[in-house]
């Protein structure tokens, strides 16, 4: 080997000049396949043909694994050093700490607030609105399900002369237990 990128072969060639492992292999076979048996030279030739096709081949396979490893190893490297970068970078380093600490007083800043007589109230306030507006749409869809049973039709008119259309569906409640 002369250096990382060109290897010398035993008969002078560069891998750089050799042909690609998918040409090498089509004149292989190409050659195994076109010529037709002669006497002994013939098939000398032929024998030595594909041997030297062989010994490429495998060279270029090996070309190619010899740069697929020196690439993970460089990726490795490059990863290390990059990874190395953001943890001795002060900067980052120090906005971290900062950025732990402000989570750590919005934390405390939110469960001071949860504690508040104001807070305490509007979530008391929500959760019984909520129970108002399930009240509601219960009573809604029952009527609405006793106006499509009469009138087979899933829109309303209103007193203001709009329409509002609605759809009837049936949910299955759980098997009672016991």
């Amino acid at each position: 080997m002369t250096d990382d990128t060109t290897q010398q072969l035993d008969t002078g060639e560069t891998l750089d000049s050799l042909e690609s492992g998918a040409d090498l292999a089509a004149k292989a076979l190409g050659t195994s396949t076109t010529k037709v048996l002669g006497d002994g030279d013939d098939e000398l030739q032929e024998s030595d043909d594909i041997a030297q096709t062989l010994t490429s081949l495998q060279n270029v396979i090996e070309r190619n694994a010899l740069q697929l490893e020196r690439i993970k190893q460089e990726t490795k490297e490059k990863r290390e050093s990059l990874k190395s970068v953001y943890e001795n970078d002060a900067q980052l380093s120090e906005a971290q700490v900062e950025a732990e600490a402000m989570s750590s007083k919005v934390k405390e800043r939110r469960s001071t607030l949860k504690s508040s007589p104001q807070v305490t109230t509007l979530s008391n306030d929500i959760a019984g609105l909520n129970e108002q507006k399930k009240e509601i749409e219960e009573a809604l869809n029952n009527h609405l399900l006793n106006y499509y049973t009469l009138t087979n039709s899933t829109s309303f008119d209103t007193s203001e002369g709009d329409q509002w259309d609605f759809k009837v569906s049936a949910k299955l409640k759980a098997k009672p237990r016991g």
